[in-house]
Formats: C-alpha cells, sequence, structure tokens
C-alpha cells in the first residue's frame, strides 16, 4: 500500500503569509525563507510499519468490547523484546509453536509476562518486490501460545501477521477449510493481544536483552496506527 507525500517548499508560505495573515513582505525578517509543509496523501493506518489494535480483528473480544488504538495502555507498548527466528523456513509454511519452543531452546531465551515478541522471517528484505504475495504465517495455536504466556504485543517483520491474502483465498477455496483464512488475527476475538506488521531489521537484534518501545500514532476510535518501533540494546 503505497503512500504519497507531497512536499510544499519554503516559498510556497510566503504568499499565505503575505494575503492570508496580513504580514507584509517589508516585515519578513532577513533570514526567513517561508517554513516548508508537506502532506501525506494515500495513507490508511495500516500503510508502512504498523500496530493493529484489537478492533481491528472484531468490534469484540471474548463478548466485551475490543480496544481501539487510542484505547491501548501505554505500559503494553514499552517492555523487554524476544526475538524468535524462523527465517529459515520456506515461504507459506506456517509458524508453530514448536518452531517457536525450539528456538527459545536453542537461544535460552525466556518469554515472561508482558514481554514484546518479535517474529524474524527475513522477509522484510522482499519490499519492493514481493512483498505482499510471500511469506510465512502464523498459526492460531502459536499465536494463542504466546498470549496464554501473558504476551500482549507482538510483531511480524513480514507484509502480514498471517499466511498472504491471496495465498490463503486460494487454500481456502481448494480445500473447503472455512476456518483457515486470517486464523491468527481472529485470535484476537477470543483473547485480547496486538501486533505489528511490516517491521524491519530484526535481524540486527539479538534474542533477548533490548526492550522495545512502540510510539503509534493516537488516533481517536482507529484499528490501528503507523509506528514507530524501536529496539533498546542493554548494556
Amino acid at each position: 500500500m503505497r503512500i504519497k507525500l507531497k512536499n510544499y517548499p519554503h516559498r510556497k508560505s510566503l504568499f499565505l503569509i503575505r494575503f492570508f495573515l496580513g504580514l507584509p513582505k517589508s516585515l519578513f525578517p532577513k533570514a526567513f525563507k517561508g517554513w516548508a509543509d508537506d502532506k501525506i496523501k494515500n495513507m490508511g493506518v495500516h500503510s508502512t510499519t504498523h500496530i493493529d489494535a484489537p478492533w481491528h480483528y472484531s468490534p469484540t473480544v471474548d463478548g466485551k468490547p475490543a480496544k481501539t488504538i487510542d484505547e491501548i495502555p501505554l505500559e503494553w507498548l514499552f517492555a523487554p523484546g524476544v526475538k524468535i527466528d524462523v527465517s529459515g523456513k520456506a515461504d507459506f509454511e506456517e509458524i508453530t509453536v514448536a518452531d517457536i519452543e525450539n528456538d527459545l531452546a536453542k537461544t535460552a531465551a525466556r518469554i515472561e509476562p508482558g514481554h514484546i515478541v518479535l517474529i524474524h522471517t527475513g522477509r522484510d528484505k522482499l519490499q519492493g518486490n514481493d512483498y505482499v504475495d510471500r511469506g510465512l504465517g502464523m498459526s492460531r495455536a502459536a499465536t494463542e501460545w504466546l498470549i496464554d504466556q501473558g504476551v500482549k504485543v507482538m510483531g511480524i517483520d513480514q507484509w502480514g501477521f498471517d499466511l498472504p491474502l491471496r495465498y490463503l483465498v486460494k487454500k481456502a477455496k481448494e480445500t473447503k477449510n472455512a476456518e483457515l483464512f486470517w486464523q491468527a488475527h481472529l485470535v484476537g476475538a477470543e483473547k485480547e493481544y496486538l501486533h505489528m506488521e511490516q517491521l524491519t531489521n530484526l535481524q540486527a537484534l539479538p534474542s533477548h536483552g533490548f526492550k522495545v518501545a512502540v510510539f503509534p500514532l493516537k488516533l481517536k476510535g482507529a484499528s490501528a496506527a503507523p509506528a514507530r518501533v524501536v529496539a533498546i540494546l542493554d548494556n
């Protein structure tokens, strides 16, 4: 989902200042060249790196109203991080509970309540190519398992959290399986959690020993928000 940034150079504002604000050019400070401005176009809340609120998955969670992005407690979004590396798996494979447990055993990382878990697929390198149509997918079981460990926030470095959408549609038609489509997202209708999509540079992180800070735009009533996601490494 491409966004467009329209840039307005400094000189464009000079007209506005003179005629709409009524300040004559003779009273412009000598160093004043006007102010630059920009407009974002064609940008949805799920464009770019973003975090999905429970409201995105379903209007309710376990029968209660689902939270929108402005209702998310800030303390959920700043916590110790754990990276799970599944980059060796092939496209269109599901990420399973066994994949997570095997990587934790390999790295000696521990997932504790409140931790933020990042799933490293390596598919961020596909941006600009087959980014939307290739990748892995979190299984329902793996998503539920992380939530059951006390994880409220998780994220992935590919276009979406589930298997690629066009692939899911194709497989659902082939198998006649009505439970196949969007299985990881729909866990959120039963158990409250948030996930981030389109993360980058997870290969630069260790398996643990860092904090994650998620800074989403606070958009009232929104199902998601673009986010600056930062890893802070311990000394």
